[in-house]
């Protein structure tokens, strides 16, 4: 008879040794902790905490800060005032309460690219490509693309506005939320306009100056305010020394929060000091504001106009505004149509096209959506375009359908089973 060979790893007598794992040991067990369901649980009640964080902000906040602070970061700082907002509702703390400081907590994108790391790990560890889990991989798929459609919008998508007058043409947008200051030196004999403009990502920095071989000075930014308002200048010292700022002064505002219900647009403003290029010659400090026209100003004898303005897409296109309509229930101030008859001229494709743009009824033209967004009541014939380029706009549907179709199968199977198993019994 035969003795049985001795375990190397267990010496006789001694307790069982498991042998040391090696990097693709590590590499399992590393997946497996990402596909475990207890770090489902605790990402989906981490961003109900961080939806929350996110929506009490609003009280403050602009909704598209809060959306890049809170929901497009990695790590966001929630100020300890927004739990206070929260127990000031719901537990009556003392209105003119404060509490300082904040505390860190996951951002969107920390959130959303575990959750997404844990679907797909979860897949790979324990789910097995078989008919039965057909339905599942096919909803899990849409959850996926659904993933990929928010990151190509939030990355790719564009959103503008169109202001026309009745009878006039414009072959440019703008984007009401971002602005940029705008050097323009005007055409000349032999010489187009040209236009030259600082972005608002530099001019929120405010540290050091902006200086390019295309810009005729060189700018060093002295305040810039997200949103603001005009006052009369006196009372109060006046940072500008040129310029249309010497009778107006430029008045910081908190920006128009989320929870607001007149949801009116931020107006940018900043001083800006202008310098002669390459030197620290100083031309004067100058107001600037959305809510101010062009300002000219000249340098060593070359004159430019001086503007901050929302940042502005131009287009290879013009569209002509030939009738706006703005229809009421009768005897009642509520809107009953929107609706703007316009021509769109595009010499570069020979396209001269008559379209009525009503608001459920767009024009799509170049990859971009027209809406009918609204007008401005002080003249009642300009109307409000809303501009939306936007390459991803089919993923959330798609998304949606592969969902669907998932759930479907996936019931359909298992209702199928139960089927054959009761009528076997």
């Amino acid at each position: 008879m035969s003795t049985p060979a001795a375990d190397p790893v267990a010496p006789p007598g001694g307790p069982r040794q498991r042998p040391p794992l090696g990097p693709l040991g590590y590499a399992l067990k590393g997946l497996r902790a990402l596909a475990s369901l207890q770090l489902t649980v605790v990402l989906f009640a981490l961003s109900i905490g961080l939806v929350f964080f996110g929506t009490v902000a609003q009280v403050d906040y602009g909704i598209w800060t809060v959306v890049d602070e809170y929901f497009w970061s990695w790590v966001v700082w929630v100020p300890f005032d927004v739990l206070l907002k929260f127990g000031q509702v719901f537990f009556d703390l003392p209105p003119d309460a404060t509490w300082g400081g904040a505390f860190p907590f996951p951002g969107g994108k920390l959130l959303g690219g575990l959750m997404l790391l844990n679907l797909v790990a979860a897949h790979l560890v324990r789910f097995r490509l078989t008919w039965k889990r057909s339905g599942v991989l096919i909803l899990h798929s849409g959850v996926i693309l659904l993933f990929v459609g928010e990151f190509v919008t939030r990355e790719f998508a564009v959103e503008q506005r169109m202001t026309i007058d009745q009878g006039e043409s414009v072959n440019y947008a703008e984007d009401a939320r971002l602005c940029e200051l705008a050097f323009v030196t005007p055409a000349g004999p032999g010489r187009p306009e040209r236009v030259t403009a600082v972005p608002e990502s530099r001019l929120r920095k405010g540290n050091g100056r902006v200086t390019h071989p295309d810009l005729p000075v060189d700018v060093e930014v002295v305040e810039f305010m997200p949103n603001s308002a005009l006052e009369k200048a006196g009372g109060r010292d006046n940072p500008a020394t040129a310029g249309a700022g010497l009778t107006t002064l430029l008045g910081r505002r908190r920006e128009v929060a989320g929870a607001d219900t007149d949801q009116k647009v931020d107006m940018r403003s900043a001083y800006v000091t202008l310098y002669r290029k390459g030197t620290d010659e100083p031309v004067g400090t100058y107001a600037t504001s959305v809510m101010l026209s062009e300002q000219r100003v000249a340098v060593d004898g070359q004159a430019f106009d001086l503007a901050l303005r929302f940042r502005r897409y131009p287009k290879p296109y013009t569209i002509h505004l030939v009738e706006f309509r703005h229809d009421k229930y009768l005897g009642t101030e509520k809107a009953k149509n929107f609706s703007s008859k316009v021509v769109v001229l595009d010499p570069e494709n020979g396209v001269e096209r008559e379209v009525v743009i009503s608001m459920n009824d767009p024009l799509r033209y170049r990859g971009e959506t027209f809406y009918q967004g609204g007008f401005d009541p002080r003249t009642g014939t300009t109307t409000i375009l809303q501009v939306v380029r936007n390459p991803g706009w089919v993923l959330p549907y798609v998304s949606c359908v592969v969902v669907t179709l998932g759930m479907l199968v996936h019931f359909g199977i298992h209702l199928t089973q139960f089927l054959r198993r009761r009528a076997a019994a």
